[in-house]
């Protein structure tokens, strides 16, 4: 990539000079609230017509809308990994959704595994929360960690997070009814992560009938754990809060509330899922009604947390973030089609085509950022470890925490959008291109202006999204100077990985 933040951060001082933040005094808040294969057309902010979002609808009126955000992947665990991580899939350690899972132990009578995660992230290279942390921020997640598998050499407990409560298991996430939770809490003295039996849940089977009459819905667990976290917050140290929710990933099983019970109304002619039990998705009918539902729930989550932050006079210095990991998928019976989810986009999650990596984007941070703008600006997961160090004040960043035995091969892929964010488009640095691979569908996408190139098992593919938006119209054999270019990028932007490989360009 082009440039780095600390270029950018001494091209502009300017910037930050007038602002009290940058000088230390009153550092902003963090709240990123990150969810679960949201596609870029499911918010009614961004088109969608079926679904009520007021409150994320709301924020998007108090702040600035990305048209343009990208995803790290086109999948769960590499796209948080490029989150926490300023790299992008070419450099990252986790690349893609490898899991662990291990052993047996039973909760009473319910069979579960006795460890299980995913591939860990490389502890050599710092992580966002490390950074954070280390800059004097009290910081906690809730939801999905997908960054490392039960008491592997990164978990929440081991890369700077002081309270987590969740999933370390994004498998485990499958199931909104599960044996148990993890948790980890520095300030009460825990060592690492440990299991949360939801008691109420193992009383009841985990499939069949039974499960439907387990009580404890993870997705309100997790919002309540991190609402008391936050409730807890008094401004006078700043706080990084990741709300990583599960929803609207599937399963599509949730309670029987007014929200559903209204849904139910409104679909009338509805379809079922029959189950994947080797998913965990377990079947369930109206599965428009719970995936609308399950949306709706989610826009809650969030108009409790601005509430909250209001109510605690703590809303006008706190950055408020929403965005979603990937694109929409078609998991436990979803149908984006009929939802048209990707809105005038090509593709699902998994696909490296715009509809698998382009996401709903929401910062709110007022009297800085601009209310009610739509911003075209292209960003991805990995600018955001360089434009919350811009705001923190971690000018040189890279020289900080790149670490000296790796040397330039400990990648920092990001740029900080921080300029665009305060209304500076005129003073953005932009990247010279974007990059993104994936290897269970053996995939490669770069972005270069709007030139698209997308290698699928090696073959290439080239478009226009200035006149193709929805991808339909190969190039290749008009521009091969063009294709040749992007090719060369994809070729110099790919590390090997024994883990996660992927066919280069012919």
């Amino acid at each position: 990539m082009n440039g780095t933040p600390a270029l950018l951060f001494s091209s502009f001082p300017f910037l930050f000079a007038t602002h009290a933040w940058a000088q230390g005094n009153v550092r902003p808040n963090i709240v990123f609230i990150l969810c679960d294969d949201m596609g870029w057309g499911d918010l009614a902010c961004y088109g969608q017509q079926y679904i009520s979002t007021p409150n994320i609808d709301r924020l998007a009126s108090q702040g600035m809308q990305f048209m343009q955000a990208y995803a790290g992947s086109p999948v769960s665990a590499p796209s948080r990994a490029s989150l926490m991580t300023g790299q992008h899939t070419g450099h990252c350690e986790i690349r893609g959704n490898k899991e662990y899972r291990s052993g047996e132990v039973l909760y009473n009578g319910n069979k579960d595994f006795a460890v299980v995660g995913q591939h860990p992230l490389d502890t050599a290279h710092v992580v966002l929360p490390e950074i954070m942390k280390q800059n004097g921020y009290t910081t906690a997640q809730f939801g999905k960690w997908a960054g490392g598998y039960e008491g592997s050499v990164s978990t929440p407990d081991k890369r700077g997070v002081d309270e987590f409560y969740g999933y370390i298991c994004q498998f485990e996430a499958h199931s909104y009814y599960p044996n148990f939770l993890n948790k980890y809490s520095r300030s009460d003295g825990d060592e690492a992560v440990s299991r949360d039996i939801q008691q109420g849940n193992i009383q009841h089977a985990f499939y069949g009938d039974d499960y439907y009459r387990r009580p404890e819905y993870s997705a309100d667990v997790i919002h309540r754990k991190a609402m008391q976290w936050l409730d807890k917050q008094d401004g006078r140290q700043p706080f990084y809060g990741l709300f990583t929710y599960t929803i609207p990933h599937a399963e599509l099983v949730q309670p029987q509330d007014s929200i559903l019970l209204a849904y139910k109304a409104k679909f009338c002619e509805d379809k079922s899922f029959g189950g994947q039990d080797a998913s965990w998705y377990h079947a369930i009918g109206n599965v428009h009604a719970q995936f609308a539902a399950m949306i709706t729930r989610l826009d809650a989550y969030v108009g409790q947390i601005m509430d909250l932050l209001e109510r605690k006079g703590l809303a006008d210095n706190t950055i408020l973030i929403f965005t979603s990991d990937n694109g929409p998928h078609e998991e436990g019976g979803a149908d984006p089609t009929f939802f048209n989810r990707d809105g005038v986009l090509k593709g699902l999650k998994r696909s490296c085509h715009e509809g698998g990596i382009r996401i709903p984007f929401i910062v709110r941070w007022p009297g800085h950022v601009p209310a009610g703008l739509k911003n075209d600006h292209p960003i991805a997961f990995y600018d955001i470890m360089p434009t919350f160090c811009d705001i923190i004040g971690e000018q040189d960043y890279v020289a900080k925490y790149r670490n000296p035995r790796l040397g330039e091969q400990d990648y920092f892929d990001g740029i900080s959008f921080l300029p665009t964010l305060l209304g500076n488009d005129a003073q953005q640095q932009s990247h010279d291109y974007l990059y993104w691979e994936f290897n269970e569908t053996n995939q490669i996408a770069v972005r270069q202006g709007n030139w698209k190139l997308i290698v699928k098992k090696g073959v290439s593919e080239l478009y226009d999204l200035a006149t193709d938006i929805h991808e339909d119209h190969n190039l290749a054999a008009d521009y091969p100077e063009k294709l040749a270019e992007l090719k060369v990028i994809a070729r110099r932007s790919h590390t090997e990985s024994p883990h996660f490989r992927v066919t280069l360009p012919e």
